[in-house]
Parts: C-alpha cells; sequence; structure tokens
C-alpha cells in the first residue's frame, strides 16, 4: 500500500503486475440514494483495466426490480479498458451499455470507473500516462474586462456560442448503425429535413458572455446564484427532443446532457439548474428550453481549456427497453474573452494541501447548497415540529374535545405519511444509528450527516425529545410507517374489522423481543456494518415508505404481512419489533417531566385508560410504562372525559347535588379544574 496514494500492488512472484484502488477515494461517485458507489478497480503496467468489481451501492433502482446481478454483468465489460487511448479522447473511445431504467447509475458508474482509473494511471505513470503538468507552458484564465459581443451574429460566428443542430435524417441514420436492429426499425417518421434538436451553448460565467447573453438583471441574479470557483453554462435549444427531459426528478440528474472536460466529467443535479427568461442579444432566435446549469467548485473544471457537451439521445425498442446514441457539442472560450497568466512555482506539499482545502470547501458547499435547495421542506418539517411541540405543551387544552382532538392526529398522521414519509422519505432507521455510532468510534463528520438535512433536523428533534416526552414525541406523531399502521388500523376499525386486546401476561412477553432485534443488530454492527445493513431489513420503512412498495415481491409481501397484522393489533409492528423504537426507548426514562396527568384512582379501582390505551402501555395498576408509551395522549382526552371517566363523572354528580342542593341550576365546570 502505498503512503502517498491509496492504491495497492498486486504482485505475482514477487513483482508487481498491477494496481488495484477503490473509485470512491479517487473521484466522486454519488448516485441516485444520495450514497458513494463503490466500484473495485485494477489497472495493469500498460494502463489497462483488467479487472473491476461493484462493491457497494445503495441505489434504489436496483433493489426495485433491475437484477444487481446486470449492474455487475456491465461493470465486468470494463475489462480490457485502453486508459490511454481514453486519455486521447477525453474519455470517449469506449462505448457506454446503458441498461433501460438505470441511465443514471450506469453513467455514475461509468465516470466514476474513467476518471479514477485515468487519474491512478497518470499519477504511477502507466502506460507511459505522466500527469497533467499543471505549472508547464502558458496559462489562461477569464479576463473581467473583455468587450461584449453586441448581436448573435456576431456571438455565433466568433464561437462564443456553440451549436449542435441534428435532423431527423441524422439521427436516424446514427441509430440505423447500432447493432440493435430494432433501433432501425423504430425510425423518425417525420420529415428528414425535420429539426431534431438545434442546442447552443455558452459559458455565460464569463462576465462578457453573461452580460451580453442574460441581460443586465439576471447576469446580476447569476452572480448570486454563483459561489466562488463556481461556473454556468447557458443552454438554448428547440426542435423534436429536449435536451433536458422530463424524467428527472426532485433530487435527480439530468441525464440527457454531460460536460466533459479531460477526464472531468460533470453531471448536473435539479439543485444546479434554473431557468432564465431569454436571450438579450439581437438577432438570437427563438428557443423552447432555455436553461441555466451551474458547475460546483472542485470538479477540476477550467473555463481556459476546451470542453464538450455529450447530449444522449435515446430511442424506445420496447415497452421498457431503450437504446442510446450520444452527439458532442464540442466548446472553445474564444482568445478574445481570456488573458495570460504566470504560473508560479509551487511546492509539492502546497499544492496537495490546495486540493485537500478545495476538497474540503466542495464538501461543505454541497450540504449548504443542498440546505437551501430544500427550503420549503425544512420550514414544513420546522412548522410540524413546532405544532406538536405547542401540543404536548399545552396538551390539557389540546385534548378538552375528543372529536376535535381525534381529526387533528389524524390529519397530523396523514401530512407525517405523505409529506415526510412517501413525499421527502424522512423516515429514522435503527441504520441511521449504527451509522452514527460507526463515525463516533472511527472518526466523526457532521458534513457527512448535514447532506440530508430533513433527517437531520428529525434526528435533533428527537433528541431533545428524548428528555422532555420520551421516545412516543416520534414514534406516536413523527413516524411514517408508525403513521401507515395507525391510519390504516382506523380504516379497519370503521370497516369493522375486529380487534384483538392480547392476554396482559402475553403481551408483555412480546414487547422484549424488540429490544432483543435491536441489541442483536447491534452487537452485528460492531463486527459489520454492511451486515448489520442486511440484517435491519427487519424493518420495512425502505420497502413501505422510500420505495412504496415498489420491490421485489417478499420484501413487499412481509411489509403487508406487517399492516395486515396492524388491521388487528394496532401498531402490531411497533410494539413487538420495531428497533428503532427499542433504541429510543432505552433512555426513555432519563426524561426529565412527567407530563401526562393521573388520577390517584387511575388503576385502583378505575381501569378505562389501561383498557383503551391504544398500545396497551398503561399498567393494570395505573402507571404508564415510558417505554412503551408512543404519546398519542388519548388517555388524555379519557382524562377530561365527562360521560367515560368514572372519576369526572362522580365529581360532576357531587356538583350537580351540591348545586341542587343550594337550589342552583348545575355549573358546567371541568372536573379536572376543581
Amino acid at each position: 500500500m502505498r503512503k502517498d496514494l491509496a492504491v495497492a500492488p498486486v504482485l505475482k512472484d514477487g513483482k508487481t503486475i498491477a494496481w488495484i484502488f477503490v473509485t470512491s477515494d479517487f473521484v466522486g461517485t454519488t448516485g441516485y440514494s444520495g450514497k458513494p458507489i463503490h466500484s473495485l478497480v485494477a489497472v495493469d503496467m500498460n494502463a489497462k483495466i483488467v479487472s473491476v468489481q461493484l462493491v457497494k451501492h445503495s441505489e434504489p433502482i436496483v433493489l426495485i426490480g433491475i437484477p444487481e446481478a446486470k449492474i455487475k454483468a456491465l461493470v465486468a465489460g470494463y475489462v480490457g479498458l485502453d486508459l490511454v487511448a481514453e486519455a486521447k479522447s477525453g474519455g470517449t473511445a469506449h462505448e457506454v451499455n446503458i441498461i433501460s431504467g438505470a441511465t443514471v447509475t450506469v453513467m455514475v458508474i461509468d465516470d466514476s470507473i474513467i476518471r479514477s482509473s485515468l487519474k491512478v494511471a497518470r499519477a504511477l505513470g502507466l502506460g507511459g500516462l505522466v500527469p497533467e503538468a499543471a505549472d508547464a507552458g502558458p496559462r489562461f484564465e477569464v479576463d473581467p474586462a473583455a468587450k461584449q459581443p453586441t448581436e448573435w451574429s456576431e456571438a455565433e460566428g466568433d464561437g462564443t456560442v456553440r451549436r449542435l443542430s441534428l435532423d431527423v435524417a441524422q439521427v436516424n441514420g446514427a441509430f440505423a448503425a447500432h447493432p440493435d436492429p430494432r433501433a432501425r426499425d423504430r425510425a423518425l417518421t417525420a420529415a428528414p429535413q425535420t429539426t431534431f434538436v438545434d442546442m447552443q451553448v455558452a459559458l455565460v460565467s464569463v462576465p462578457a458572455i453573461g452580460g451580453a447573453m442574460l441581460g443586465t438583471a439576471e447576469e446580476g441574479n447569476l452572480r448570486q446564484w454563483l459561489g466562488v470557483g463556481e461556473h454556468a453554462i447557458a443552454v438554448a435549444g428547440r426542435g423534436l427532443y429536449s435536451f433536458k427531459g422530463s424524467g428527472y426528478v426532485r433530487g435527480g440528474i439530468f441525464d440527457r446532457i454531460v460536460l466533459i472536460q479531460d477526464d472531468v466529467s460533470v453531471r448536473f443535479r435539479d439543485r444546479d439548474h434554473r431557468r432564465f427568461g431569454g436571450i438579450a442579444l439581437t438577432g438570437a432566435p427563438e428557443f423552447t428550453e432555455m436553461d441555466l446549469f451551474r458547475i460546483p467548485a472542485g470538479v477540476g473544471f477550467d473555463p481556459a481549456k476546451p470542453f464538450r457537451i455529450q447530449l444522449l439521445v435515446q430511442r424506445e425498442v420496447g415497452p421498457v427497453e431503450k437504446v442510446f446514441q450520444t452527439f458532442d457539442l464540442g466548446y472553445q472560450l474564444p482568445q478574445r474573452y481570456l488573458r495570460a497568466v504566470a504560473a508560479p512555482a509551487r511546492e509539492a506539499k502546497e499544492v496537495a494541501a490546495v486540493v485537500n482545502k478545495s476538497e474540503d470547501t466542495a464538501q461543505a458547499e454541497l450540504w449548504k447548497r443542498i440546505w437551501s435547495d430544500k427550503q420549503v421542506e425544512i420550514a414544513i418539517v420546522a412548522t410540524m415540529l413546532l405544532v406538536l411541540t405547542s401540543v404536548f405543551f399545552f396538551q390539557g387544552f389540546a385534548t378538552r374535545n375528543a372529536r376535535t382532538f381525534y381529526i387533528f392526529r389524524m390529519g397530523f398522521l396523514a401530512v407525517t405519511l405523505v409529506f415526510l414519509g412517501w413525499y421527502a422519505s424522512a423516515q429514522l432507521s435503527v441504520v441511521n444509528l449504527m451509522a452514527l455510532f460507526g463515525s463516533l468510534v472511527s472518526g466523526f463528520s457532521w458534513q457527512a450527516f448535514l447532506l440530508d438535512p430533513l433527517t437531520f433536523i428529525l434526528w435533533f428533534a428527537v433528541a431533545a425529545a428524548l428528555l422532555f416526552w420520551g421516545r412516543g414525541a416520534y414514534c406516536g406523531w413523527l413516524c411514517p410507517f408508525g403513521a401507515l399502521q395507525e391510519l390504516t388500523n382506523q380504516i379497519a376499525r370503521k370497516l369493522r374489522i375486529p380487534q384483538w386486546t392480547l392476554p396482559w401476561g402475553l403481551h408483555e412477553r412480546l414487547w422484549p423481543i424488540k429490544y432483543m432485534i435491536f441489541l442483536g443488530l447491534f452487537g452485528v454492527s460492531l463486527m459489520s456494518i454492511e451486515q448489520a445493513e442486511h440484517l435491519a431489513e427487519i424493518e420495512p420503512f425502505k420497502t413501505a415508505i422510500v420505495l412504496k412498495f415498489i420491490r421485489a415481491w417478499p420484501f413487499v409481501a412481509y411489509a403487508v404481512a406487517l399492516l395486515v397484522a396492524g388491521l388487528f393489533v394496532e401498531r402490531f409492528y411497533c410494539r413487538y419489533l420495531c428497533p428503532l423504537g427499542a433504541a429510543l426507548a432505552i433512555p426513555a426514562r432519563l426524561r426529565m417531566f412527567d407530563w401526562l396527568k393521573r388520577y390517584h384512582e387511575c388503576g385502583n379501582p378505575c381501569q378505562t385508560c389501561s383498557n383503551q390505551c391504544p398500545v396497551q402501555a398503561i399498567h393494570k395498576t395505573g402507571e404508564i410504562n415510558p417505554n412503551e408509551c408512543i404519546n398519542c395522549l388519548h388517555c388524555q382526552v379519557l382524562y377530561q372525559s365527562e360521560s367515560v371517566c368514572p372519576v369526572v363523572i362522580k365529581k360532576m354528580k357531587s356538583r350537580a347535588k351540591l348545586a341542587a342542593s343550594l337550589g342552583s341550576a348545575p355549573v358546567q365546570v371541568p372536573a379536572n379544574k376543581v
């Protein structure tokens, strides 16, 4: 293992024949899941890839239905790839075998394998490749004093704006050469001269180009949008084919275009995208799409060097199958926008320090940008937490009217399920706790946890709630799967499905199971966090909430079985199997206050609350078990009920008798106020 590079030698008869490394140690490999896709690559001394293995990923698209073996086979197909040819071509000498339905995942894998392999080959000098000399030869930078073009014809003529124009005949011709014969059979039927796509690109982060293309006001907005070291391109298009498409999702990637510069490639996420209203240059044509794409700092992009925009064109060849062709639009910033600069000589340690600092800055900017892009979701979660906190603090007022409180609770749980769960995927998991423990042991970093704002906020809220109310604040109100169980159980009650109340002795022997499950998972995580994550599938959260039941049938059957059990035994999974609930219940007794009000008569002789508690968290002796209570506040509704609670009824009768003896009408005052 080299000390200066995260690579290890592959030896044969004591001689190094190749170098092996993990792609995520050299380049960003984040996929749709928001987690890295790790691949193990071996490169021989001739700069050829001799082995590739997919080590670990969390891609939901693979979990949903595409066999993982298919992805692994695709990865293995990179064996034999010549990195020298890739370096000369800018990483495009090979064909990308897109798997229909997993376009982004495949493109991220391809990008990570090619770029990391080129970096390693150059760093080690394999196949004659040498590191790019950062300080050799003349260097250029953007000239902020450059003159703006005045007309569209001038900008198009000198290369300020570059164009890719394809008609139907050209696209049909490209697919006619595709190895899949179905691509030829599905040729476009429009007239051959019809514009398929007319795409124009300009580097608008250059002040002179941005001012001319966007106008003063829009260019000012662009400056506010871009951070230090960031750049932006404007892409405008028209024709039958959209360079942007409509398949990208919130938090997703635009999979039809990619920026490539040497071995650097940039795929744009929706947080790095915004539309603009029009082109300010005189004589500009009309476009149906006009968009800005931000190039993050720290990716290695140099505006003074040539780059290209690669357009991915797809053609459907079956109900769910597609084939693909790529077309390139080359871009070189005209010399009028550049000025020569002297390259200062720097020590290798200084260069490494700058690179590391840039990487740290890029990571910080990433999570800050994610938080900025999720301001609406953060505001909604903050509002939910504020409302819930108010209910707990003023629970006497909130639970005064049973019908109103029931409607409020069902509405809150519906928001939890639909917004927190199915929309935002903010379902906490015991895996989060295991990851936190692993981070504390191996080296804690806030940035890893800040990448998911809603989960971060919820965990902080849970930590605070444990000190005040115990685990029930989350389990009873903010857990999407818990909300799903309770809502489906309420529907079952409306349909008159019988409800089963387990004998107290059996109930007491079943609820410790979840603690055993949690301790088992925690013990396994000490040896292998990966194995613990697999075993954590006992949580149906990923199936029912994150993937919305779109998963392999055994997982769906398991989640549905738990929900069916919950139709008869309310919150069956929460009571007896949930390891997350067990983990939160362990510190529940550390709470500082007992908020739930009780009468001396509770449990002796009155058993009303004990019999009606939805999760049987109230003992026959009247005390509430904080480890099992979900803070549904149903007992507080009963505490004030003038028709159910015997204590309140008795006090109401006493007041009525007193009023009658005094010859006055009964005064309706809540019993708990006396």
